[in-house]
């Protein structure tokens, strides 16, 4: 049976858009492999770690009718990628095998049966399904991602908080070290629902949503169970597991009522920033930052004694502060705005700093001091 005849871009692309998932090394090895499923005309393909199910629905030509295998992802793709783009490409089944061919290349690959790949336990009852922009939700992303914890024992930092109530969607992540909250207005009224989205997940969705505005952008359907979430969007079905745990009270971290103010623009603040985070070391990434009327003076030095101070004229007339910040912490939140400008609220030299854009209540990162 011929399980589908197309263009190699297009196999291609529906192969990456669930490969995303597919770990090199398992203690599985059938979840290397893509679950391929034919019904009449459409092509299933679905990819699990166990935790999260990629699947995407693909009119591919080939023969009508039922069939189902499993082939390994990668090595599919690493075929396809070699192969030109416009080129048609076959995939057919041949006892217990897959045959691929393309112009005059033909690959015999291995498969594993079908009834063996386990797939992912939807929940029983998910609740409301509400729908936003895809181009929103990315943005959201990009704008708290950087904040996740990596591999911390804290495993509900691991990962992204979501919170929809009423008309708002609010994204949160924090490390410990710093505080990201990004929100967005929903078009309908939801229920309050809170979850933890785990790492992986959210480094998928920020790899397959969709930028493109317009009348009528591409829509995101998310629902929300217990211990799992469900994402529609485009071709695409999205099934992940949740991250169990009580995120810290984000409200009560990000600072209020802080007395001193600064307004300055992002591009030369972050140039200013890269420049002396030059001169720190690697395990010692903190930059001094002096703060008095009209001037912002940073300073960074390191173990072989060399030193960078970079100074900018600022529009300022609160206390002279002197406090140290983690400079990486610093860049990646002004490298992930698209503002021209932002607000710096300090309090003293030991308190948090807040970050926002002036005029948006939609964004915040808080950033905390370290001893330098």
């Amino acid at each position: 049976m011929i399980v589908l005849k197309a263009p190699q871009d297009q196999v291609l692309a529906a192969l990456q858009s669930v490969a995303g998932i597919v770990e090199r090394r398992h203690t599985l090895p059938i979840l290397a492999n893509v679950l391929i499923r034919k019904a009449g005309g459409q092509l299933q393909l679905t990819t699990s770690d166990l935790e999260i199910q990629i699947r995407t629905t693909a009119e591919l030509g080939g023969d009508d009718g039922a069939f189902t295998t499993t082939v390994g992802a990668r090595k599919l793709i690493d075929i396809l990628r070699t192969m030109p783009a416009d080129q048609t490409v076959s995939l057919e089944s041949s006892q217990n095998k897959l045959v691929l061919k393309g112009g005059k290349s033909r690959f015999t690959l291995q498969t594993l049966p079908a009834e063996d790949f386990p797939l992912v336990q939807e929940a029983a009852s998910f609740g409301p399904a509400f729908s936003v922009p895809q181009r929103t939700l990315k943005a959201l992303l990009s704008q708290v991602s950087f904040a996740m914890a990596v591999h911390d024992i804290r495993y509900y930092l691991n990962g992204i908080l979501f919170v929809a109530e009423g008309k708002q969607l609010s994204l949160v992540a924090t490390d410990g070290h710093r505080l990201a909250f990004s929100s967005a207005t929903l078009d309908v009224e939801v229920p309050r629902q809170e979850v933890i989205l785990p790492r992986k997940t959210v480094l998928e969705l920020q790899r397959l949503l969709s930028d493109a505005d317009g009348d009528t952008p591409p829509m995101i359907e998310l629902q929300f169970a217990n211990n799992q979430a469900k994402f529609n969007f485009g071709t695409m079905e999205f099934v992940t597991k949740l991250v169990e745990g009580k995120f810290p009270d984000y409200n009560r971290v990000i600072p209020k009522n802080h007395k001193n103010s600064v307004t300055l623009g992002r591009a030369p603040l972050l140039a200013s920033l890269q420049r002396t985070a030059i001169l720190t070391s690697d395990k010692f990434k903190g930059v001094r930052l002096n703060i008095e009327p009209g001037l912002l003076r940073i300073a960074s030095n390191n173990a072989e004694q060399e030193e960078a101070v970079d100074e900018l004229d600022i529009d300022y007339g609160g206390d002279s502060i002197e406090i140290g910040f983690n400079v990486t912490y610093l860049i990646d939140a002004l490298a992930n705005m698209g503002q021209d400008m932002v607000r710096v609220d300090l309090q003293d030299g030991n308190s948090s700093a807040l970050l926002t854009i002036p005029e948006d209540a939609n964004f915040k990162y808080v950033v905390m001091p370290m001893r330098i």
